[in-house]
Order: C-alpha cells, then sequence, then structure tokens
C-alpha cells in the first residue's frame, strides 16, 4: 500500500504509473509565491470549466502555506476532501473527481466536479398512469436519491451508499426507513450485498441474482419498480429499497408476488374500481397461460368440454390444417414471439409497422392457406394480450405458458393440474428476507388481505402490513 510522500514530482508519477492510460491527464501550475501544483484528472469525465474556475483559478493567487487545509478553506467548491493513499486517489480520478497534489504535504485534494451527464425526468414508458406522478427514475443514483428525499422529508430516512464491482465501482444506494424498516432485513441485504464479488453491475438486475434465495428459480423473487412514489410507498410499508446507479430500474424487498397485481393508479381512483382491475388482471394473466393449454387438450382428449355449436365451428376450422393440435399451437405461438422480439428491437417506426403486416398479413395468409386455423390465430392472440396485463411477470409467465402448452400436448387436463398443483406448492414455500411469497393469502393475513386483490378505502389502511413485520405498526391515526 503505497502513500503520498509530500514530493510532487515522485507522487505524480506513482498516480501515473497506477493510470497509464492517455485520457488521464495531468495540468500543472505554480501560485504568486511559487508553490507547485499539479491537477490530474480524467479527461471525458471531469468538468475541465468547473475545475479551472473554482480550482485553479483560486490557487493563482494563493500566497499562504502549503496546508491542505489552508488551501481547502480557498476553493470556493463544497464537495472537497483529502485522501493519503495512492490507490484511493487513483479510484476517484477513475470517478470523475480530479486530485490536487502539491509540494510538500503528504496527501491529495480530491475535489468533486466529475461531469455528470443525465437524461431528463419523464414518466417511465413501462408504467404508465392516467392519474398520479408522472416522474421516473433515470440513470444517476443522486439524482434518484433526490427524488426519493424529496417525497420523504424525515430524518428517519437513511440512504447509505455501498460500492460493488471490483472494476466498476458502482455505487448502489440501499434506503430505509429507520424504525420502520426490519433491522434483521437491512442486516441481510447488507450482508449480502458486501458478499458480491463481482467485475462490474451494469444494471440493477445484477443484484437480484445475489439478492434471492432461489437465485435458480423461475419465480421473481424481487420487487422492481420505476417510479419514487412507488418506490418511497414501499419504504414507508417497512421495506428495503436499491438504487443502483446507472440504472433507472429500482428494487425493493421482500418482495410479495401481489405486488405486481397493483397499480399506483389505484390509490388514485375509488376503491371498487381498484378491486376491479385488480381482479381484471389476475384473470388476464390465468386466461393467457391456460387458454392455449386448454384449448389443445380439449382438442386432444376431451371434446365435450366446447359446447356444440363451438365444437362444430372448430371442426369446420381444424378439418385441413396438416398439424397436430399442439405442433399448430406452438407455431403460432413462436410467430407471435418471434414479431414481438422484432418489433422490439427494430428502429420505432420500422417495428409498428411490422407489427401490423404480421398481425393482419402474415395471419390472415396462413389462414387461407390452411397452415393454422383460425382459433388458433384468436387464442393465441388473446393469450399475447392478457399477458402484457401484468407487464411485470411476463418473462415469467410467457415461459410457464409455454410449459402448459407442452404438458397439456403430452398429458391433457390432469397434467395442467398436476402441473398447477405443484406450482402452488412451489410458492407456498418460497420466501425472500422472510417474507412469504403468496402473502396475505398463504399464510392468510386477514389484517392485508385489505390492499390486497381487494382495495379498501384509505380509512380502512390504518396499520402497516403485517407480513412485512415491521416494529412502527400504525401509519394513519
Amino acid at each position: 500500500m503505497k502513500f503520498v510522500t509530500g514530493s510532487l514530482k515522485k507522487d505524480t508519477e506513482a498516480l501515473k504509473k497506477l493510470l497509464p492510460a492517455e485520457d488521464i491527464l495531468t495540468f500543472d501550475f505554480s501560485s504568486e509565491k511559487g508553490l507547485a501544483f499539479t491537477v490530474i484528472y480524467a479527461d471525458a469525465v471531469t468538468d475541465k470549466q468547473l475545475l479551472g474556475e473554482q480550482v485553479v483559478r483560486p490557487l493563482l493567487h494563493y500566497t499562504g502555506k502549503p496546508s491542505a487545509e489552508e488551501i481547502k478553506t480557498k476553493l470556493t467548491f463544497s464537495e472537497v476532501r483529502t485522501a493519503k493513499e495512492l490507490r484511493k486517489l487513483a479510484e476517484e480520478v477513475l470517478a470523475g473527481n480530479p486530485v490536487l497534489l502539491f509540494e510538500g504535504m503528504d496527501e491529495g485534494i480530491v475535489v468533486g466536479t466529475k461531469k455528470v451527464f443525465t437524461r431528463a425526468i419523464a414518466e417511465p414508458s413501462t408504467d404508465v398512469a392516467v392519474k398520479g406522478p408522472r416522474e421516473g427514475f433515470i440513470e444517476d443514483v443522486k439524482t434518484n436519491t433526490s427524488l426519493v428525499r424529496r417525497r420523504l422529508k424525515t430524518g428517519e430516512l437513511r440512504i447509505e451508499n455501498i460500492e460493488i464491482g471490483r472494476r466498476s465501482k458502482t455505487v448502489v444506494a440501499l434506503c430505509y426507513l429507520e424504525g420502520t424498516s426490519v433491522e434483521k432485513t437491512v442486516k441481510d441485504v447488507k450482508k449480502k450485498l458486501g458478499e458480491i464479488d463481482i467485475d462490474i453491475v451494469p444494471d440493477s438486475s445484477y443484484l437480484t441474482h445475489f439478492l434471492a434465495s432461489r437465485p435458480y428459480s423461475l419465480v421473481k423473487q424481487i420487487g422492481t419498480t420505476e417510479k419514487p412514489d412507488i418506490f418511497c410507498a414501499k419504504i414507508a410499508e417497512g421495506r428495503v429499497g436499491l438504487i443502483v446507479d446507472g440504472s433507472p430500474i429500482a428494487l425493493t424487498l421482500p418482495y410479495l408476488i401481489v405486488e405486481d397485481f397493483q397499480s399506483s393508479e389505484d390509490y388514485f381512483v375509488p376503491p371498487y374500481r381498484a378491486t376491479f382491475t385488480r381482479i381484471l388482471r389476475l384473470l388476464s394473466l390465468l386466461v393467457a397461460i391456460y387458454l392455449p393449454a386448454f384449448y389443445v387438450s380439449a382438442q386432444l382428449f376431451k371434446l365435450q368440454l366446447f359446447p356444440v355449436k363451438l365444437l362444430l365451428t372448430i371442426a369446420g376450422s381444424i378439418r385441413d390444417i396438416p398439424f397436430s393440435p399442439s405442433l399448430e399451437m406452438l407455431l403460432v405461438l413462436f410467430v407471435l414471439e418471434v414479431l414481438n422480439e422484432a418489433s422490439i428491437r427494430m428502429p420505432k417506426y420500422v417495428g409498428m409497422a411490422l407489427s401490423v403486416v404480421g398481425a393482419l398479413v402474415l395471419g390472415e395468409t396462413a389462414v387461407s392457406a390452411g397452415f393454422v386455423s383460425t382459433p388458433a390465430i384468436i387464442i393465441v392472440a388473446f393469450s399475447g394480450i392478457g399477458l402484457y396485463a401484468v407487464p411485470n411477470l411476463i418473462e415469467q409467465t410467457s415461459v410457464l405458458r409455454l410449459l402448459m402448452l407442452l404438458i397439456a400436448g403430452s398429458v391433457g387436463t390432469y397434467g395442467i393440474i398436476l402441473a398447477t398443483a405443484f406450482i402452488l406448492l412451489y410458492l407456498v414455500t418460497t420466501e425472500n428476507f422472510g417474507a412469504p411469497l403468496l402473502a396475505p393469502f398463504a399464510p392468510m393475513v386477514g389484517r392485508d388481505l385489505r390492499d390486497s386483490m381487494v382495495k379498501y378505502d384509505l380509512g380502512s389502511l390504518k396499520m402497516r402490513p403485517k407480513t412485512l413485520g415491521s416494529k412502527n405498526k400504525r401509519r394513519l391515526g
């Protein structure tokens, strides 16, 4: 471990040896009294104009002693600190904060003049609301924490910055309310974050693998949101939040699966409307997962499940289809997934045209040519639309839909029922940070049912969710 020696030439050479990249620049200048200074900075990520105006210009007229404390008082910038270890100074330079070295002092001054590139705060495209706040997180951790601080103006709010990533040194802001969030959950999250050993953390999704109790599970175990109002509301209930620098998606835990059937708009509309939409989302998801499977199962094993008139219509449609029901449904699902992926990856306007061409021209042509039947197109289209009623669960439910379809084509209705029972058993036995995934339904928590699939009025939600185990139980009255 090497430290600043006080020799300007040796310290500069040692720091440049740690940072040999061409974009790491040095700037030498002297004060009126002849005191030599050297500024070492990263060209691309340092605000050079701010550096010149608030650091270099004041020191050109410095006539005092070579003391770090006196020099810091002459700088007109608020974010100034000192460090003696060369490796620490090198990390600050790479983060965009210039390091000031001067002859005769065994420590360097770090000036926080890094250049921050941010986009405007806008409504997230994945969580659009007709009523309620329209702000969304962006990729800058300081901006995101300021959005949280603006909504939670309390001294109980704790924001702790943790660096993760050997090379990226990504800042992860751990947010919680002192006295409201469960202390054990906070400690467990800190412990798991401290155990992460990875090169780079480009997005918050990288942390979910290390935080989940079952990392390789198909089931989602960490809550996600792009809206500060939802993030703050979950923290106020007793959860712990994580904001990752470079990612607009914040994490919340512990996570309950019922969260993804709720929307921020539910709290700005009458309770009966919120209840209706939550139940509608659940039914849409069940239809999306099971409708293709039951259609195939009924064709292969139990035609009596169809009403007579519908059976005659289906029989007329599939009469000349060359594929089996299972293969036909898989083919249509495959085409749907390809169209969906292509429309997302292609340029915006081309993707919109591709969706229209794929849905109308390709579908109509396939039916006319006799490759697939009209009912199969309708069922897959309805199933695809239903998945987007709960957008946060699309990845998991699309796989479950395919799994149910394969089981239905090989075993039939009994296979679907057994697979559903196995999934429910798996969900019931899964918990993360002490909270059961299916709470408040399994185990049944009567008090928490008031804000689950059924939404009570605000006056009935006086207590925080019992499932989360917060010591500060009352939130209203």
